[in-house]
Order: structure tokens, then C-alpha cells, then sequence
């Protein structure tokens, strides 16, 4: 019996019962009583069922940021991160997508704020998008990475989070924070199948 069920027997048999107040025995208040407390239990177990059901439809947190590749002939720009997770290790410029903004237009902003280089965004070209759940320790990050190519004469340096800025070796970057050691191996592969005509900077 559902709770509507159970409401329904309890106000018959009172109904039924209550005329014949000489009759009333005291095991029917008590049935009554018990089909009261059953209808109660119904009710407060389909509602508790109904919001079990709500509570499954719950939604995951994601933060989406833009990375940049930033080659200058052999060497990429890599930032020494100056703050958590993976403090004091290499990683590439990048960061939070701001509202309102394009990723590529994220990765443009970031890469002149931490690094001082001026790249317009449509000089920047998409070598993909990283979503694995577990390649940020702080939570779901999903991040749309760019490559560029900039003069051999581009200088770089250190600015907003990061605590430096250095150039290396594109083929051989050292160990990187997250996954951007996988980004810099895509962003190589490509810039080599282009001969290293995709992604270039203009000068100003």
C-alpha cells in the first residue's frame, strides 16, 4: 500500500466505526492508529525517495583555462610557478578563462601577463583541448591549448604568478607541471608537420 492507500483504509475505518460509539472496541483505535502511523511512514519514505532521485542529479564543477605554446626557434617559453599545486616547477603560461571571454583570447592575455610577450590572438593556433578528470589536483580543469611561433629576437619576462620565465629545449623540455608535457609533445609534432608555418606571431 502506497501512503494515499493507507490514508484512505484509516478514514474508512473511522468513519465506519465512529456512529456506533457503544460498539468501538479498543484494538480498532488501535488498528487506526497503526494505519496512521503506516501512512506517515509511506509519506516520509516517498518524499526521502524523491529527493534521493534529485540528489543523483547532481553536476560537476568545471574550470576551463587556455595554455599557450610559445616556440621561438628550438626553445619554448615555460613560466616556474610560483604557487600551488606543483609549486616551483616548470609549466606553460596559461590560466582562467575569464566571463565573457574566448579561450583564445585567454591564452593571448595570459601569455602577456605572465610572460611579457604581446601575441595577437588570431596568430594563435588550437593544438587541442585536455579534459582528463584527474590532470588538476584542485578539481575538474578542462584546458584549450594554442601554439605560437615568435621572433628569434622575442625576449620574455617573469610577471604576474609566475616566479620566472626561461626558454628551453622544445624536443627536450624537462619534466613539466600536469599534463603539459603532452601538450608541448603535440604542439612539436605539429609544428613539425607544418614546417613551422602555422602558428606565427606578426611583429607589431
Amino acid at each position: 500500500m502506497n501512503a494515499a492507500e493507507y490514508r484512505a483504509a484509516a478514514e474508512r475505518l473511522i468513519a465506519s466505526d465512529t456512529p456506533r460509539f457503544g460498539n468501538i472496541r479498543p484494538e480498532d483505535f488501535r488498528k487506526a492508529e497503526i494505519l496512521a502511523q503506516l501512512a506517515i511512514a509511506a509519506a516520509t519514505s516517498e518524499t526521502a525517495g524523491a529527493h534521493n532521485e534529485s540528489d543523483h542529479d547532481t553536476f560537476e564543477t568545471i574550470r576551463y583555462t587556455a595554455d599557450v605554446v610559445c616556440i621561438r626557434g628550438g626553445d619554448v617559453l615555460v613560466i616556474e610557478r610560483g604557487w600551488g599545486p606543483h609549486k616551483g616547477m616548470n609549466a606553460l603560461p596559461g590560466g582562467h578563462v575569464d566571463p565573457g571571454e574566448s579561450s583564445r583570447a585567454a591564452a593571448a592575455r595570459e601569455l602577456a601577463e605572465e610572460t611579457g610577450v604581446q601575441v595577437d590572438a588570431s596568430d594563435l593556433m588550437q593544438v587541442g583541448v585536455w579534459d582528463a578528470p584527474d590532470r588538476d589536483p584542485r578539481g575538474r580543469y578542462i584546458t584549450a591549448a594554442y601554439l605560437v611561433t615568435v621572433p628569434d629576437d622575442t625576449t620574455a619576462r617573469a610577471g604576474d604568478d609566475a616566479a620566472a620565465v626561461r626558454w628551453v629545449p622544445l624536443d627536450t623540455p624537462g619534466t613539466l607541471a600536469f599534463d603539459h608535457g603532452q601538450i608541448v609533445a603535440t604542439a612539436r609534432r605539429q609544428h613539425i608537420a607544418c614546417g613551422g608555418a602555422i602558428g606565427t606571431a606578426r611583429r607589431a
